[in-house]
Order: C-alpha cells, then sequence, then structure tokens
C-alpha cells in the first residue's frame, strides 16, 4: 500500500470526529472508535487527501460516490452492530463502509456490480488486513447462499425494497436502507418481526447513487 497515515492525517480524523459527536442520533462510542482507526483518505484519490475528512460526500469513479462521513456513522448507528453480526453490504463501492464494519467486529459480506470499484476496492480492503467476504454481483439477488444475515444495510438509493433480500435477514434481524425513485430517498430501517411480519421506521432524507440491478458491464 502506498498511502501514508502521518500525524496530520490523524489529527484531521480527530477532528471529523469531533464533528461527528456534535450529530446527537450518533451514541454508538464503537463507530467513532472505528472512525479513528480506518483512515478514509486510503478510500480516494492521493490528489483529495483534505477532502477525506470533510463532511461531504466524494466521486470514486464509475459514476459512483462515497457516502458523507455522518451518513456511513448514521447509518452503522442504525444497523445497531454487534461483535460478531453476520452483515450482508449492498454496494462496496470505495470499501470504507465495509472497513468500518469489519473494524467493529462484524463478519462482513458485501456485494459490488461495478467491475471496477470491486476489483480497487478488494484490493485495498484485503492490504488493510480485513477480510470480509466479496463478490462481484448483483445486489438486488444479495447472497442467498450465505443467508440468513444478523443485519442487512444498503448503501444506494432502492426504489423499492428488494423482497429477496427481506427473505435473507434473519428474524430478529435488521435492515438499513434509503428507499425513493428521485433524487432523494427516506432512510427505512426494518426489523423482521417474524417471517411474513415487518416493522419499519423512517429517518429523513438522504441522498445515494440509485440501486442498479445485474452487474455492470
Amino acid at each position: 500500500m502506498n498511502q501514508e497515515d502521518s500525524y496530520k492525517h490523524k489529527g484531521m480524523r480527530k477532528q471529523l470526529i469531533a464533528e461527528l459527536r456534535k450529530d446527537e442520533r450518533i451514541k454508538n462510542e464503537a463507530i467513532f472508535e472505528a472512525f479513528e482507526k480506518v483512515p478514509r483518505h486510503f478510500f480516494l484519490d492521493l490528489a483529495f487527501v483534505e477532502q477525506a475528512y470533510s463532511n461531504i460526500a466524494f466521486q470514486i469513479g464509475a459514476g459512483q460516490t462515497i457516502s458523507h462521513p455522518i451518513t456511513v456513522a448514521f447509518q452503522t448507528q442504525l444497523l445497531e452492530v454487534k461483535k460478531g453480526d453476520k452483515i450482508l453490504e449492498i454496494g462496496t463501492g470505495s470499501g470504507f463502509q465495509c472497513c468500518i464494519l469489519c473494524e467493529m467486529g462484524a463478519k462482513v459480506f458485501s456485494v459490488e456490480r461495478q467491475k471496477e470499484l470491486f476489483v480497487r476496492a478488494k484490493s485495498l480492503i484485503h492490504e488493510m488486513g480485513y477480510t470480509p467476504r466479496l463478490i462481484f454481483g448483483d445486489g438486488y439477488k444479495g447472497m442467498p447462499a450465505f443467508a440468513p444475515f444478523d443485519k442487512i444495510i444498503v448503501t444506494c438509493g432502492a426504489p423499492d425494497v428488494p423482497a429477496s433480500l427481506l427473505e435473507q435477514l434473519k428474524v430478529g434481524g435488521i435492515m438499513v436502507i434509503p428507499v425513493g425513485e428521485g433524487k432523494e430517498q427516506i432512510m427505512h430501517k426494518i426489523v423482521k418481526v417474524s417471517d411474513s411480519e415487518f416493522q419499519s421506521e423512517d429517518f429523513g432524507t438522504f441522498k445515494f447513487v440509485p440501486m442498479l440491478e445485474r452487474t455492470a458491464r
């Protein structure tokens, strides 16, 4: 890995975490600890180190973005991550959210439909010492071979909640998914109460790239 994680980077990270702490919705201390351990600038081009620790989304190629740090933190908060949780992530993207979940002790299974992003993220995540199971595939299909999952996190805007993903969630499990067909989506936290019953709660408006079927050519 050619990247360095200097005192300057660590100082910028601490400033970002201080900013995140101002958001009273983020209550899990393990999230801040993970943000401190995972260098966000590793996931952006070297020219954009300064932007890596600003609370902004950023282009990462293939028409995709790395989410705002506050969005990553908030989705993680809603997911109620516990050590040992088996978590399915739809949309590996840069790999940053995946690494945050791994750092928190989760067993992560992540799907990416863009080959360019999949190859780049897989290399970086493994170089950083994390060992999630990563596949290049269709996020709508999830990973049925490894179901059921304790938690499912979707990091792209879905027009609706895919039934196939609900099926792969264990009873008592949580899915966090932004839902909406326009430029903005509503964040949903869905709890699977039984095989046929779900409870859903809304948590405001966010902006994600759209969730698309099949792999990109």
